[in-house]
């Protein structure tokens, strides 16, 4: 663990697709620099986790509702990986409305901390543009339904492999050709392929990435 100056602020965007490993490496940088971590995916999973526990219409009074109620707790659930859930999530995050309702949440989380590393599909592109350091994460489709395929296993274990392939092909598709928001590599991002790493050789890579962003801009930490 590493103990930055009380006066440095640091903001970093992670995008990319599904099962990128992108999650991993914000969990391996925000425990390595004590930042606060936001996956904004479980924004768009918590609201449709509600839709479909109280049977409601995705309305805009109802959305904003939910938005409003949203609390770092009740984003750590394990129903928001329910595949059902996932794919509800992906169409809900198409409407303008909804993303606007939970930006809000972001921006809020953004202004509130120091440290701050957030994780999703748009967040260098729109939510923090003006991150410090703006990371994209893609993987090799292989690698990462064989990922993805293990965690939908322990929630259905007549899954297939293939049908976990071609669920993460169709669900990057959609968020690369949506209107709204798409997937994209910001401008000034570093790509990191995770598709060959270890979880021990993506910590050494994070970290030396990092360090040498804050010292850009601060100097020796």
């Amino acid at each position: 663990m590493i103990n930055l100056n009380k006066k440095i602020k640091f903001k970093i965007s992670a995008d990319g697709g599904s099962a990128s490993g992108k999650t991993t490496g914000c969990h391996i940088i925000s425990k390595k620099f004590k930042m606060s971590f936001l996956s904004s995916g479980t924004l768009y999973r918590y609201c449709a986790l509600r839709i479909i526990e109280n049977k409601k219409n995705y309305d805009k009074n109802y959305i904003n509702k939910i938005a409003k109620s949203i609390t770092a707790k009740k984003l750590n659930n394990k129903k928001l990986y329910n595949p059902n859930v996932a794919t509800l999530a992906s169409k809900i995050a198409k409407k303008l409305y909804i993303r606007k309702a939970l930006n809000t949440f972001q921006k809020n989380f953004i202004n509130n901390s120091r440290l701050t590393i957030i994780e999703g599909r748009d967040i260098g592109s729109k939510i923090m543009p003006n991150a410090d350091l703006k990371l994209f994460f893609t993987c090799s489709i292989n690698k990462k339904a064989k990922r993805r395929f293990k965690e939908f296993k322990l929630l259905n274990n007549k899954i297939t492999l293939k049908q976990v392939e071609k669920a993460l092909i169709q669900r990057d598709k959609d968020d690369i050709r949506r209107k709204i928001s798409p997937l994209i590599m910001p401008k000034n991002a570093v790509l990191v392929d995770t598709t060959n790493l270890t979880i021990s050789e993506m910590k050494e890579k994070l970290t030396k990435l990092v360090i040498k962003n804050i010292k850009f801009k601060y100097g020796n930490l």
